[in-house]
This record gives C-alpha cells, structure tokens and sequence, in this order.
C-alpha cells in the first residue's frame, strides 16, 4: 500500500492528518500545521497557480560539508560542558536558541521531527522565548547531528546560555509569577467570601454557621497569600529596620501583618470586624504594580546581558600554510589568523591583513550604514562582514575586547546612583516615617471617637499612603532613558550624566579627531634646514619614528612611513606640546614650533592645515603639513546644540589659522588657538566659577585633564583608551549629533521625572485626608496606591516611545535643510 505524499511538500501524511487545502473545489491532504498554514496563505494570496506550474517540490535544505564542519565544534568537550548538563542515566539536556520562529505551527513542527530523531526523548518548544529544550543521548546523537537536524528542517539553533544576570532575572521572575498567581487566586477567593459574608449580614439571612463557614474559608484562602506571596514585604522590612533605616515595605508589612492579625482576632474570638479579602486584595494590587515594574526593568536591562550572544562560538583559524580549521572562538589567540566570511560576525578585535569588505557595526555604534574596510583596518568583536571575505589577525580576545569593556561599562553606570535618585530615596525615607506618625495620629483620634473603626481606618491609611509611586518615579524614567540612548549609540558610564546633561549650559569642543575626522594626512613638506643635509630624505622616517608609540590622530598620518632602523630611545610625549627622541645619537623634537626649536621663534606656513615642526638640537629641519576634514555631521550638531540655547566654545591645542577656519565654518563665536591642556582646565574653571554647567567633548591624551574636570565629559568612539576612561560618556558611533539628542532626552527625562514625583506626592496628599476620615476602605486604597504606581511607571515608558523619536527625527530635517541653506554661495555671501 503506498503512502500518500503532502500536497505541499512532499513528505508522508500521517494517516490521522486532519490538515488539508482546498484548490479549485477540491481537498488536498497535508501533513502538519506548518503546510497548512503556508498552503492556505497561497491560496487566499491569489497565488493557487503556484502549485498549477510548478515542476518539482521544493528542495530541502542540505548543507554543505563547511557548515557541517563548523556545526562540529560543538562537539568540543570544552563547550560541552558549557552548554549540556548530563545526569547519571547519561542523558543529556541542553536549551538552544531557534531563530526563524514565527507561529504555533512552527513549534509544532520542530517538535514532531526533531522527536523522530533516535535517542530524542524530549523536545519542548517556548514560542515566546524562541527557545527549545532538548533531553537525549548524547552517546547515540551528537550535539553537532542535532543542530544538523535543525538546519535541515528550515531553521537555525544554537545553544543558549544564560549569564549569571540573566538567571538570576529568570529566577526573579519566576518566583514572582508564583507569588502573583497565588495571590491572585487568594485575593478572589476572599473577595467572593467577604462579599457574600457582608451582603448575608445584612440582609439577615445567613445562618450562623454559614457565617462561621465562611469566615474560615476567609482565613484558608488569605493566609497562603500572607505567608507566601507578601513574604517578600516583611524581610524587606526586617533587614531595613535592621540598618536603622526605613523603606517603602515597612508600612506595608504593617498594613498587611497588622490587618491579618486583627481579622485573626477577631476570627478567634469572635469580637470585631473581618477584612482578609481587603488585606489579600491589596497584597494583590501591590505584587502586581512591583511585577510590572521589575519586568520594565529587565526588558530595559536586556541589552547589557547580550555579550555572550553577540561573539560566535566557532571560528575558521588559518593554519601556517593557509589550511583552514574550524575552532572553538575561545582557542583563538593574540597573533592567530582567522578567515571571516561574509554573514560572519567577528570574535575578536583584530585588525585586516587581506580583502577589502564593508562591516556592519550597528551592534557597537548603533549606525545602520556600513563601513568601507580595507587591510591595515581595526574590526570589532560583534560586528559583521558584509561584503567580501576578510582574512584578519588576532588582537584581543574574550574579556579583553572592547565589546566587554563597553559592558563592564554599562554595569559601572547602572550600579552608580545619580544624585536625584539619591535624593528621591532621602525623601521616601522622611515620607514613611511622616506616614507612621501620621498614622499613629490617626489611630489616636479614631480611638477616641469611634473604637472600633480606629484600627481599619488606620490600615487604610498605611496603605493609601504608601510611597511605592515615589520610590518608582526616578529610577523607571533613568532606566528607560540610559536604555534609549544606548541603542542609539551614546554608552552612559556615570551615573550623574542625565542630570548633568540637563542642567548644561554650555558646550566646549576639541577640534582635531572631535569636530574633524582626526584622519589626518600628510600633505606639505618643507625643508628648512641646508638642502645637502643627507636627513633631508629621511625627514619623514625620523617623523614616524617619533610617533611610532603615540596614540594621537597625528600619529595615524605618518603610519607606514618608518624606517625600522631608526629605532627611538629615551622617547617622552609632552602633552598638548609634542615628542622627544634620541635616534641614532641624535635628540629630536616634533611638535609645536615654540616646543620643537623655540629660540627660532618661527611662525607655521600661510598654507592651509596644521603644521608641525621637525628640530634637532641646532635648530628646526622642516616643517610637516596636515590636513584633515569636519565630520559630516558637525554642522548639523552645533545648529541643534544652538537652538537648545547652549553657548558653544571651541578648545584647540592647533595654530591659530587652522582653529579659525573650523570655527568660522561652523559658527562658533568662542574658540581658542594652542591651547595647552594647562590653559583648556583653566578656562573650564573660570566657566565653572560663573555658574555654567560645562559638557567637554574630547578625543585624545591632551583632553585628559578638562574631561576629568567638565560637569559631564563625553569621548568619541575612536578616542584614546584614556580619553575613553576619564569621560563619563562615550559616542560608540563617534556621531555628533548624539550629543543635542542626548541632552535633549535629558530634558525630557527630568521633565518626566518631575511629573512622576508630582503624580505620587499629590496623590498621596489627596488620598491621605479621604482616608483619615473614614471615606476609604482598605481594598479601595490599595487599587488607587497600585493606580499610581503605574501611572508612575507608564509615564517613564513614554521616553521609550517612537513617537519622541520621530519628533526629534523632524527637528534634524529641519536643521539639515538650514545647515544646507547657510553652506549655499548666496547665503555665504550675505
């Protein structure tokens, strides 16, 4: 008997299939969801004549011996242990990652084919997570042959690790959801209880031992929410209490501890009234605006547990004699050659020995637009080829590429509280403690007018006051914020930037490798020293030599032109003046003209561009002319900066003539020539002393100083490693104009802040009187005090909308147009 074949791919359908297409009045039999769901989108698409002219069933997917090879790494015993946990039964089990994923039919059908698989024993599938567990043999079906078996049915796995954050935020959540999921069956089920004991009570036609019944039943469903679900609350309370410091929890341990006990009270003896549906209710309320704020958090947090996904785990290293070896990323090594193809993301930071390609460093800058490579090129861990295949070598690997510093960074930043979110908490600590006088206040009066009231109108007191929408208002809107601009490629390391950001008044730039590429080429030579000096060939060997070891953008115009042997000793960089060496016996200085041969007391060349002066110790051998280019986007940035009303202010250790030209070109009224790094911490200072709030953008060793000392200090992308440390910003796409929309996303973020601490102080003054007097029950007050949490916690999420975005989006159009307008003759001329 033959099987009959699916009408859409071809493999058997199983005699219970009940999924089917209809063509043209007619049933065609499929074998799972997944033909079904693609055969009926033909179909209702208007494309049945697809299945009319096609001459063969689609291809299934094989891959080729190079992808099964770099699929065998995975086999490595060292990853292994990574990734597959195996039990005593020699079982293992392992979580993989599945991208391709889009319905219900998609799990279905991994799970069908992949259980077929011998010595599967368990395929389970998480649509939400993209995520499948796996539970097989791992003697009868290696792990590579079960990634094979993935790519073979159309999608794309790979073993997923969660980072000791990940887990512990996966722990978090879990825990939490347990916590609400009984709370919430225990709020409902008191609530159904407390409702038919009130309305029997007063109608008079419960009996007393339905009563009785109910009130236990009361006590059965409302404890597990107590002891369990609010047992976070109290060890909150207790470790606070012990420091001797007060937090949000105390007054909310009281209400629900205090509550419960009194309705047990009153349960036992028979005496007072019973609210466990109140106190479960607002347990309820309570656990559900914290679980919306924890998940707000970690979606924000996301982005910096990404490391580990972002370095593939296989690479191709290149043998001695070319020979190509799929390795573990791991193995790779300071020297080694490693072959990159296009679609491949790099493991290391290395730079290009051969082929020219385009990278994607979205994942680093947050640019979409591809960088042009070429050998002699940096590459990045993280980022992709796109274009052509790469042969590069090692640099760093593992914790010591900078994708790991720039998440050793971001750690630094959230751990690091800025001074409104310190403040906040000082405020909440007065407010709980102005909570409890007032609450004892409460009591006192009620005690004495009405007795039996005074303990339920107290609860409602603690309850409607507590200051869970203060204690959110700042650290929801600095999270959502730090996570916006991250994405777009500004990596905020401290945590006083926002603020800081905010309040500025006023902006100092560096010129070379800031407003300009700091691509500096090599343009003129002039040799000043007698023309029979035999040096007089070599001037741009000795140069080189010199800025051989600096890190400087001037020293990128002069790679390639050294001699190796001319070998520098002795050699000292002067900051902000230039660089001294013996080579070959001889003492040379490079650099400013006042620093390299003051007596001569020379004056640069009128030509264009920044000159350097080459002299030995008996007077300057020639000059050296530079020229570099503004980046494409400093224009636009200073019109935004100048229509957010900051004074601009350009810091250059270059000549006068350079400095001048860039400033007339940009608009900057204030600039400043040769500036020693001396003279640029003086002039931040005298800023300081009037009162301004100073933002320093700044890329070399030179801008050191005035960056460790500005208000806020913000480093390009390509900056120098200690320009990178002392600023408190970094610009991972070394874009400009993420300076205005980072300020002015500061703005927004304090604006928003103080809405947040508006919305919850006057909440808490309006609902405070209502409750005093009586007016409010103790399960109302609990859904208004969960209503303002996340009114609170929603109004920061506004900072992550699009809509802002695309506002800000509008505003660079309209600048770019202008900036277009001013550059134009006519306007020139005007």
């Amino acid at each position: 008997m033959s099987q009959e074949a699916c009408f859409h791919c071809g493999e058997v359908v199983p005699e219970s299939s009940p999924y089917v297409v209809r063509i043209h009045d007619e049933e065609k039999r499929l074998c799972c969801p997944g033909c079904e769901a693609v055969s009926n989108a033909i179909v209702l698409g208007g494309l049945e004549s697809y299945y009319k002219f096609r001459t063969e069933l689609p291809p299934r997917p094989e891959l080729s011996a190079e992808e099964q090879a770099e699929l065998a790494v995975y086999d490595a015993p060292e990853l292994l242990q990574e990734f597959v946990t195996l039990d005593e039964s020699g079982l293992a089990e392992t979580t993989l990652a599945i991208e391709g994923i889009t319905c219900a039919a998609c799990a279905w059908l991994i799970e069908h084919q992949i259980n077929d698989l011998p010595g599967v024993e368990y395929t389970g599938v998480n649509l939400s997570s993209q995520r499948a567990t796996l539970r097989w043999k791992i003697n009868q079906l290696p792990l590579s042959q079960l990634l094979i078996a993935f790519k073979n049915i159309g999608y794309s796995a790979l073993p997923w690790r969660a980072d000791a954050q990940q887990k512990q935020q996966e722990k978090e959540q879990k825990t939490a959801i347990r916590r609400l999921i009984v709370a919430a069956i225990g709020s409902m089920q008191a609530m159904m209880f407390g409702i038919a004991l009130e309305a029997g009570i007063l109608a008079s036609y419960m009996e007393q031992e339905f009563v009785l019944l109910f009130q236990w039943m009361s006590f059965l469903v409302t404890t597990p929410v107590v002891l369990y679900s609010a047992w976070p609350f109290f060890t909150s309370a207790v470790h606070e209490l012990k420091r001797k410091r007060l937090n949000i929890d105390v007054p909310v341990s009281l209400a629900i501890g205090l509550g419960y006990a009194a309705s047990v009270w009153a349960l036992v003896f028979e005496t007072g009234e019973l609210h466990f549906y109140a106190i479960a209710m607002f347990a309820f309320f309570l656990l559900c605006g914290r679980y919306i704020e924890m998940r707000t958090r970690h979606r924000l947090g996301q982005a910096g547990n990404a490391f580990h996904d972002l370095i593939p785990q296989a690479t191709l290293r290149l043998g001695p004699q070319g020979e190509e070896e799929y390795i573990p990323s791991r193995q790779l090594k300071k020297g080694d050659r490693i072959l990159v193809k296009p679609g491949h993301t790099f493991p290391i930071d290395g730079v290009i020995l051969e082929g020219h390609s385009s990278v994607n460093q979205a994942t680093m800058t947050g640019e979409y637009l591809p960088v042009a490579c070429q050998p002699g090129h940096q590459v990045l861990a993280g980022t992709q080829n796109i274009g052509s295949p790469l042969i590069v070598e090692v640099q760093k690997t593992g914790a010591d590429v900078r994708l790991a510093s720039i998440s050793r960074l971001s750690e630094r930043a959230l751990a690091e509280k800025p001074r409104i979110q310190t403040l906040a908490a000082f405020i909440a600590q007065y407010f709980v403690a102005a909570t409890l006088l007032v609450a004892i206040t409460v009591f006192s009066v009620w005690w004495m007018i009405e007795p039996e009231r005074a303990f339920w109108v107290t609860l409602s007191v603690l309850v409607v006051t507590c200051p869970c929408a203060l204690a959110l208002a700042t650290p929801t809107a600095l999270a959502v914020t730090n996570a916006t601009l991250n994405r777009q490629g500004v990596l905020i390391t401290r945590g006083h930037v926002l603020e800081g950001l905010a309040k500025a008044t006023h902006v100092i730039f560096d010129k070379t490798g800031t407003l300009t590429e700091g691509r500096l080429e090599l343009k003129h030579q002039i040799w000043l020293a007698d023309p029979q000096d035999p040096r007089r060939e070599r001037a741009v060997a000795l140069a080189a030599a010199l800025e051989s070891y600096s890190e400087h953008p001037i020293a990128r115009a002069f790679v390639g032109q050294r001699d190796p042997q001319d070998q520098v000793s002795d050699l000292e960089a002067i900051t902000g003046q230039g660089l001294q060496g013996w080579i070959q016996g001889e003492r040379y200085r490079l650099g400013r003209a006042d620093f390299a041969a003051p007596a001569s007391q020379l004056t640069p060349p009128e030509q264009e561009g920044q000159w350097l002066l080459l002299a030995d110790e008996q007077g300057p051998l020639c000059w050296f002319g530079l020229t570099d280019q503004l980046r494409s986007d400093a224009a636009l940035a200073i019109k935004q900066l100048q229509r957010l009303g900051l004074s601009l202010e350009l810091l250059s250790g270059d000549q006068q003539r350079s400095v001048e030209a860039v400033a007339q070109e940009l608009g900057i009224q204030n600039f400043t020539a040769s500036a020693t790094p001396e003279r640029k911490l003086e002039r931040l200072k005298e800023l300081q002393a009037q009162g301004r709030q100073v933002v320093m953008v700044g890329d070399g060793v030179n801008d050191v100083p005035v960056l460790a000392g500005a208000q806020v200090s913000i480093a390009m992308g390509d900056a120098t490693d200690l320009a990178k440390t002392s600023a408190d910003t970094l610009l991972l796409s070394s874009r400009l104009e993420r300076i205005p929309q980072a300020i002015q996303k500061a703005r927004m973020t304090r604006i928003t802040i103080a809405q947040n601490l508006a919305i919850s102080l006057g909440y808490n003054l309006m609902a405070l009187p209502a409750a005093a007097m009586g007016l409010i029950p103790p399960w109302m007050a609990a859904l208004g005090m969960t209503a303002s949490s996340l009114v609170v916690v929603f109004n920061a999420l506004r900072l992550h909308d699009r809509a802002s975005e695309e506002r800000l989006s509008e505003q660079r159009a309209q600048i770019e147009q202008q900036v277009i307008l001013d550059s134009t003759p006519e306007a020139k001329s005007v």
